[in-house]
């Protein structure tokens, strides 16, 4: 029904921006001055309609579950939630909304099954209902926003206001996210925090979450230093970089300044299908291509290898990363003033010179930006490093070791047999919020450069 409400909505708004610019094109073939040209008395109905009734929409469909849920329960015959807490009331609810999609298991009382009924019943009259307050209330707006099109009526004005609305909310809403997952981090840091001694985290060498989360469950007592975990995420990024960082930059220059258009037309959208290959592949690619090959260049050469070597999970990260960073350096490159090349070529230097001393220095914002994306996708990349990467935390910065990273250990620490009443598990909140805070002093950092060189070549 939900679909169908949309749709209807939809099809009303349409027709009255089909009424409102064909009004105004009358009035204006008839000679009558517009202060609005008929696209935005049309685009004023549109939005008019759209904006209210889909709010009208979302607050309809958030109580309408509740409020039928509240009924089917107070509906429920007398006794029969008797001695019942609040999780055995949730079961009853949960079985009876399985009946009404018609997943039955077993033979269930005639008193569930009959408030299964009356639970599809309401539904049924509820979306009816929201379907009929949706036509009034849009075909309401549409003739009021009919009856508003003059001379001079100010239709420009009306759409920027109701634009420049939608785009304070969207802003609003993307700010309000932020601060909802920084308090998530930090409410749940802060309860590890109380179970885990702040110094044990931060200066801790050693990485072994493994508590018992129930009385009759043997396991270590735990340790939770990060510094190993990090250790692992910051070698597998730096091998990233290595190999990511050299080959995007040339590629982009040799594409943007000494590539021939034809090369330049296949070459670029070939390197840019990298970015839309799933991560999941690049983890295959990893364990069964680099790893072993890594493994048997490393027993050639008489050097010992870890099956989850950090080099196999970092040199396929990088290749990842490699379109990203091709793609800024090259659209920072072309964004270059054209003045900039033709002086230093008319000075007498050599498009290398040109490139290297010229055109280089002055595209550093936006290949820092490119870079910054790279190093964020490194620190965050979770699948590859799960399937490539190593589950033992090591304090060692060999590549040629078994490492493990942040993402890799929230994971871990999440899935499975989980409480969020034990260090273990809040423990991936307290990595969460370290991973948090790096990234963030990383953006600050290359805001910085940033700022620095734009104030330079601006």
């Amino acid at each position: 029904m939900a679909t169908t409400v949309f749709l209807a909505l939809l099809c009303v708004s349409i027709l009255g921006y089909s009424l409102n610019r064909q009004a105004a094109a009358r009035m204006r073939a008839n000679g009558t001055k517009l202060h609005s040209v008929p696209g935005y008395h049309g685009l004023y109905s549109l939005l008019s309609t759209i904006v209210p009734v889909v709010v009208l929409i979302v607050l309809w469909l958030a109580l309408q579950g509740p409020t039928i849920d509240r009924f089917t329960m107070s509906g429920l015959p007398a006794g029969s939630l008797d001695e019942l807490e609040t999780g055995g009331r949730q079961l009853i609810l949960a079985e009876i909304k399985s009946i009404s999609r018609g997943r039955v298991f077993g033979n269930p009382e005639a008193w569930k099954v009959d408030a299964a009924d009356r639970y599809v019943w309401m539904h049924a009259v509820a979306g009816w209902m929201l379907f009929g307050v949706v036509i009034v209330a849009s075909l309401g707006i549409v003739g009021f926003a009919r009856s508003r099109v003059a001379a001079d009526f100010r239709a420009r004005h009306g759409v920027e206001r109701i634009t420049s609305g939608l785009m304070l909310f969207c802003s609003t809403i993307a700010i309000f996210t932020t601060l909802g997952i920084i308090a998530a981090l930090l409410f749940e840091s802060i309860r590890f925090f109380e179970r885990v001694p702040i110094t044990e985290f931060f200066l801790g060498l050693n990485w072994e979450p493994q508590i018992p989360l129930r009385e009759d469950q043997v396991a270590a007592e735990g340790a939770f230093g990060w510094i190993p975990v990090f250790l692992g995420t910051l070698v597998i990024t730096v091998v990233a970089l290595f190999l990511a960082v050299p080959v995007g930059l040339l590629s982009a220059i040799y594409l943007n300044e000494f590539a021939t258009p034809r090369l330049r037309a296949v070459a670029k959208p070939v390197l840019e299908i990298l970015a839309g290959v799933p991560t999941v592949v690049y983890g295959f690619f990893a364990i069964l291509v680099v790893a072993p090959a890594i493994r048997s260049f490393g027993a050639t050469l008489g050097i010992p290898v870890s099956p989850n070597a950090a080099l196999a999970a970092g040199s396929v990260m990088g290749i990842m990363l490699i379109p990203f960073i091709s793609s800024f350096t090259d659209d920072a490159l072309s964004a270059v003033p054209k003045s900039l090349r033709d002086g230093a070529l008319a000075l007498g230097a050599t498009r290398a010179e040109t490139v290297l001393n010229v055109l280089f220095p002055a595209a550093i914002p936006g290949i820092v930006g490119g870079i910054l994306l790279a190093i964020s996708r490194a620190i965050g990349e979770t699948m590859i490093v799960v399937m490539a990467a190593g589950l033992i935390a090591s304090l060692t910065i060999n590549p040629l070791d078994s490492v493990t990273t942040v993402t890799v250990q929230i994971v871990t620490l999440l899935v499975g047999d989980t409480s969020f009443d034990n260090p273990k598990t809040l423990a991936a909140f307290a990595l969460g919020m370290m991973l948090f805070i790096v990234t963030l002093v990383i953006n600050v950092f290359a805001l910085r450069i940033v700022r620095k060189y734009r104030e330079a070549y601006e």
